[in-house]
């Protein structure tokens, strides 16, 4: 097996597709952060659905994304691994850099982008194949781990860090479905593990379970940030406050002339300052419950 690039520079270097240029351009980002957007924009079609988002996320701490529906969370979360490309009237604006790279030049493979930077969708959304096959099916795919030995220790590496391995060590060939809802999302967090991403990024990845399922989710992403990045977008005020290193409020302006909704970040900050002593009126009514 060939040397892995180490980063998504280098990554993008060894891309064999022709019509590439030869490297990305890469910028100086401050010590630690992991991502830093200027003036991020995104539009579908004509709409702009979110403007103006400067920010930067620093490593191994959990973000949160809070803001009411419509304001632009979820759209912002796709730019960070550029699911946003799959859809078609989708564009972007502004810079997105991920490590000083430009996650949107031309020369950075949005395939190797996703397998970088994991993502746990809202409601679990397993394989229809075993527990086990759930897991290794990434590994498998990218050439990481043979089969074998090598392959299960890969797949129980990845349930462990998912504190799923206990719970499902003795049915490993059994169907994911069997699983509960709570289990299922743990196994999608697995999934995700299981290729090596320094990034998760999570879209409300507690609102479809219980409370006791939701705090097994939030013990587990205050685990697994000694290793990863996580971003998260939440409705859930308490739960942000309960796990988030900073949070980022979004909310929407109102167009006078054509009606229309645009997202834009209002404040980033620390979350207890944020939950505290937030710097604007919008952010000080949202958390309290004003409105949203």
């Amino acid at each position: 097996m060939s040397a892995e690039p180490n980063t998504l520079a280098e990554a993008a270097v060894s891309s064999t597709t022709p019509d590439l240029p030869a490297e990305p351009r890469v910028v100086t980002e401050t010590p630690g952060a992991v991502y830093r957007s200027e003036d991020l924009a995104v539009f579908y079609g004509s709409f702009r659905a979110v403007r103006d988002v400067n920010l930067e996320i620093l490593e191994h701490q959990i973000t949160a994304f809070i803001g009411p529906s419509g304001c632009g969370k979820t759209t912002v979360l796709r730019c960070f691994n550029r699911m946003n490309d799959l859809i078609e009237t989708a564009r972007v604006e502004g810079r997105l850099t991920y490590h000083g790279v430009d996650l949107y030049d031309r020369a950075v493979n949005p395939v190797e982008v996703r397998r970088r930077i994991g993502m746990v969708f809202q409601k679990p959304n397993p394989f229809p194949k075993s527990i086990y096959e759930n897991v290794a099916y990434g590994p498998r795919l990218a050439g990481l781990a043979k089969k074998g030995a090598e392959m299960d220790e890969v797949v129980e590496r990845s349930l462990r860090s998912a504190a799923l391995w206990d719970e499902v060590k003795d049915r490993l060939k059994a169907s994911a479905f069997g699983l509960s809802g709570g289990q299922q999302q743990r196994l999608c967090i697995a999934r995700a593990l299981a290729v090596g991403p320094e990034v998760l990024l999570m879209d409300e990845p507690c609102s479809a379970l219980d409370p006791i399922a939701t705090g097994r989710i939030e013990d587990l992403m205050e685990q697994i940030k000694q290793e990863y990045t996580i971003i998260i977008v939440t409705h859930n005020m308490q739960q942000a406050a309960r796990v988030s290193d900073r949070c980022a409020f979004f909310t929407t302006e109102v167009s006078e002339v054509s009606d229309t909704r645009t997202g834009v970040l209002v404040e980033y900050d620390m979350t207890e300052k944020m939950f505290s002593n937030p710097s604007d009126t919008r952010t000080e009514n949202y958390v309290t419950g004003r409105f949203g």
